[in-house]
C-alpha cells in the first residue's frame, strides 16, 4: 500500500528563508563596492609610487615636480605617436586626450599634490586597458 504524497503549493518563502536570501543578495551586491575601496585604500596607504588600477583607471603618484611630469607626458605621447585631441593645463592640473593608431581614446590627468609630488591618472576608452595604461606610465617615467 503506497501513501499519497502531499504537495504544498505555497510560493511564499518562510520568514527565515526570506531573510537568508536577503542577506545573501545584500552581501553579493556590496562586494564589488567594498573590493574597489580596499584596492584604492591600499594604493593610498602605500604612498607615492604605489599603483592602483580601479574601475578601469590607473592611478599613481610620482615624486617629481608637476611641470616636469607635464613635459614628460607630452614627450611620451609624442614618442608613442598618438594623435593629439586636446590638451588643457593650468598651474595645478593638466589633461591630455589622445588617440592611438587603433582609435582608442587615451585620457591622462595630472594633479599637483605637493611641490614635488604629482598624481597621474590614465584611462583608456570607457572601460580601461590596464596593460596599455601601464605601458604609457612606463613611457612617462622613462622620459623623466
Amino acid at each position: 500500500m503506497s501513501h499519497p504524497k502531499i504537495m504544498t503549493s505555497s510560493t511564499e518563502p518562510s520568514p527565515r528563508q526570506f531573510f537568508a536570501r536577503l542577506s545573501v543578495l545584500l552581501s553579493l551586491g556590496l562586494l564589488p563596492l567594498l573590493s574597489g575601496c580596499v584596492v584604492a585604500a591600499a594604493g593610498v596607504a602605500a604612498g607615492a609610487g604605489a599603483i592602483a588600477y580601479v574601475r578601469g583607471e590607473l592611478a599613481t603618484s610620482l615624486d617629481h615636480d608637476f611641470g616636469k611630469v607635464v613635459e614628460a607626458t607630452r614627450t611620451a605621447l609624442k614618442e608613442l605617436e598618438y594623435t593629439k585631441v586636446s590638451e588643457k593645463k593650468d598651474a595645478m592640473e593638466a589633461e591630455f586626450i589622445s588617440r592611438t593608431a587603433l582609435d582608442k581614446k587615451v585620457t591622462i590627468k595630472l594633479n599637483q599634490v605637493t611641490e614635488k609630488t604629482t598624481k597621474v591618472q590614465i584611462r583608456i576608452d570607457l572601460l580601461g586597458d590596464e596593460a596599455l595604461s601601464l605601458a604609457i606610465l612606463d613611457k612617462i617615467k622613462a622620459t623623466l
